[in-house]
């Protein structure tokens, strides 16, 4: 009884190396949490005190004119945040699905064209058509002032071609393929039934990574869009952020000029941080368990 309590204590004992990586863990967890804790208690600090006493975890002076400013039209930034749901989720479903349709024949070896499809989105990384000739087809083809512009463009890219490419060769077995043949599932058949379920965990990841850049986006309603109805969150924060710039650096006297100077500028870049970064950080435990796995796998070399 004696040996097996101390085997016991000598498991429970803890180690020097352990004790290091713990540390090390809470120091990264404590450098990626600062400055987001950072943003949320600048955005309710007021102006002037920032001024005076600088950034603090702890506003010197709580104030919600940054929030009061960028609420003043609720209405503009709901619709906004809608056209921005709905683009990232739209968006995403259509531009995973059309990697994947991509990907998937260039893993297959009895693809006999795979090489130049491979060669023809490889080429796309290297050179492209310029701006001009881009905005000059988006407006030809009807990409303007509508849903369609703000996801569009966006649908291929072609790294993730390349890692769903590698990770459909190495996570999908071709004896699975070749069973459902037999069994006389068809190519439609044998995607949707067998291998999404199998690469759940790379379109996962690649999912994710759309997601971040859709929500993201302010590019393409910068050159797509001209009618603020279609202005989805980030170019909306673009644009308050541009008016509030030009509006602080404006010389004017009188009661203009005092208005002027208590205008909050950078409380209110804060504050649009926090409006925009929520939704997008709450979709990321709904990955977690696939992202890793999907990053590590797709990575590989053939």
């Amino acid at each position: 009884m004696a040996s097996i309590a101390g085997s016991r204590r000598a498991r429970r004992r803890i180690r020097p190396g352990q004790v290091v990586s713990h540390v090390i863990f809470v120091l990264i967890a404590f450098i990626c949490l600062y400055p987001l804790v950072l943003v949320f208690a600048i955005s309710f600090s007021d102006e002037q005190s920032i001024a005076v006493h600088g950034f603090r975890l702890i506003p010197a002076q709580f104030s919600l004119g940054a929030y009061s400013y960028m609420l003043y039209d609720p209405s503009t930034l709901i619709r906004a945040y809608f056209i921005t749901i709905i683009v990232t989720v739209v968006g995403t479903l259509c531009s995973t699905l059309v990697i994947a349709l991509y990907a998937y024949p260039l893993s297959r070896k009895d693809f006999r064209q795979k090489k130049f499809f491979s060669f023809f989105v490889f080429f796309t990384m290297l050179f492209s058509g310029g701006l001009v000739p881009w905005f000059v087809v988006c407006k030809s083809i009807g990409l303007s002032n509508n849903l369609w512009a703000l996801f569009v463009p966006y649908l291929m890219n072609a790294w993730y071609v390349l890692i769903m490419r590698v990770f459909f060769k190495t996570n999908v077995p071709d004896s699975i393929i070749e069973s459902a043949k037999i069994d006389g599932a068809g190519e439609y058949t044998i995607f949707f039934r067998i291998v999404i379920y199998l690469a759940m965990p790379g379109l996962a990841t690649i999912a994710l990574f759309n997601a971040v850049g859709f929500w993201n986006d302010w590019w393409l309603p910068l050159m797509l869009v001209t009618k603020p109805e279609w202005y989805n969150l980030q170019y909306l924060m673009y644009r308050v952020q541009t008016n509030i710039t030009y509006l602080s650096t404006t010389t004017a006297g009188g009661h203009m000029g005092e208005i002027l100077a208590h205008l909050p500028s950078r409380t209110a870049q804060m504050a649009m941080c926090v409006l925009t970064i929520g939704p997008i950080i709450l979709a990321y435990p709904f990955f977690q368990r696939f992202f890793v796995k999907g990053i590590t796998l797709g990575s590989l070399k053939e």
